[in-house]
């Protein structure tokens, strides 16, 4: 069985907010003043300039912008200051969070178009080429990296070549695979990169953030349709005082310089991936032994979450989720409309003896 913890009575397998660190959580407990530089400087520019380092070796092309609230904040933000008046999106979807995007983008009154594929398929490059040649308006494309409706990875190499020969700018929604999944965005000329403290840097919910290629961030003035999420408007305010321009989530941005460290020691996102690809693998295998199908083929799945079918017409999954989380696991209802799945991740403070603690319960309860 799970051996308890005090302070934490059980672990949370979803794509986050995830099990963090005791270092982390305890990184809460101190008050910060937001005017003083010892959190400005030494906490705020010092997380902005990592983020940037972690996100490609041509550190001068970049800079980070930190926006409070959760990740679909930072991602209506990009979406209304990055595309301008004249501007036109085309919305990659395959899941719920593409659709978000879409919404977001008709909510802003955007000029847009969807190329929508199924939940448990990848977007094709060639289908991508033909919409953006048939459309030569288009000056913005958007995509989810990893899309966690599924746990489908999808084809960013194939994506960013297409977009960027259709001279687009180019906005990717990574909130489930940076930190945990390495590339270099130089490497696919991406020029917004969108993210969040609670995904795969093991922080806590509170604030994300946006990489930014500094040339077009720069022509985002006047862009924004709120006051609240102009990106420009944010990082023209770091950049100048240092400060957020409203009251910033101190306690969330400390935990996450600490997240930062940890994510260092633990030997940067090149380890960190190797283990959660461990995680995933051994999940995904155990739990074809105990009859569960992973919903995707092994050449669309992500190390992030894994979606399973239900195992027989008689599964009843509140009833499943109820007793693995008396027992110390949380997991996570299925979100696709074509098939009944529920979802367990693979990241945070999860290491393989928890996913081989995970398939010993779920052994016992069958």
């Amino acid at each position: 069985m799970y051996e308890f913890i005090p302070d934490n009575p059980y672990l949370l397998l979803t794509p986050g907010p995830l099990s963090t660190s005791k270092s982390v959580r305890n990184a809460l407990l101190r008050d910060w003043c937001t005017w003083d530089a010892d959190y400005n400087e030494d906490i705020v520019q010092n997380i902005r300039r990592r983020l940037v380092a972690l996100a490609s070796k041509k550190v001068e092309d970049y800079t980070a912008v930190l926006m409070q609230g959760s990740g679909s904040f930072s991602v209506e933000a990009t979406l209304g200051s990055v595309v301008p008046q004249n501007g036109k999106l085309l919305v990659i979807t395959n899941g719920a969070y593409g659709d978000r995007m879409a919404i977001m983008a008709k909510v802003l009154k955007l000029n847009h178009i969807v190329y929508s594929c199924f939940e448990t398929e990848a977007p094709k490059p060639e289908i991508l080429a033909k919409l953006l040649g048939e459309n030569p308006d288009i000056t913005h494309t958007a995509l989810v990296h990893c899309e966690t409706t599924t746990g489908m990875l999808n084809p960013l190499p194939e994506i960013a070549k297409v977009v960027k020969e259709h001279g687009n700018i180019f906005i990717l929604d990574a909130m489930s695979s940076f930190g945990g999944i390495p590339f270099d965005i130089a490497d696919y000329e991406i020029d917004f990169l969108i993210s969040s403290a609670n995904k795969c840097i093991q922080g806590v919910p509170g604030f994300a953030f946006v990489i930014a290629k500094t040339e077009e961030l720069l022509k985002c003035k006047d862009n924004a349709r709120s006051l609240c999420l102009d990106l420009y408007g944010q990082w023209k305010e770091m950049d100048n005082s240092g400060k957020w321009r409203y009251t910033s989530p101190t306690h969330i941005v400390r935990a996450f310089y600490q997240a930062l460290d940890e994510l260092e020691a633990e030997g940067g996102i090149e380890v960190r991936y190797i283990r959660y690809c461990k995680n995933q693998l051994l999940l995904s295998n155990g739990m074809r032994e105990l009859g569960f199908k992973p919903l995707l083929p092994k050449e669309l799945q992500s190390p992030i979450i894994t979606s399973f079918l239900y195992p027989n017409p008689n599964f009843n999954f509140g009833n499943f989720y109820k007793t693995m989380k008396k027992l110390g696991f949380v997991l996570y209802p299925g979100k696709i409309s074509q098939a009944d799945t529920f979802r367990i991740g693979n990241i945070g403070e999860v290491y393989p003896k928890d996913i081989m603690r995970l398939l010993e319960v779920i052994e016992n309860e069958m």
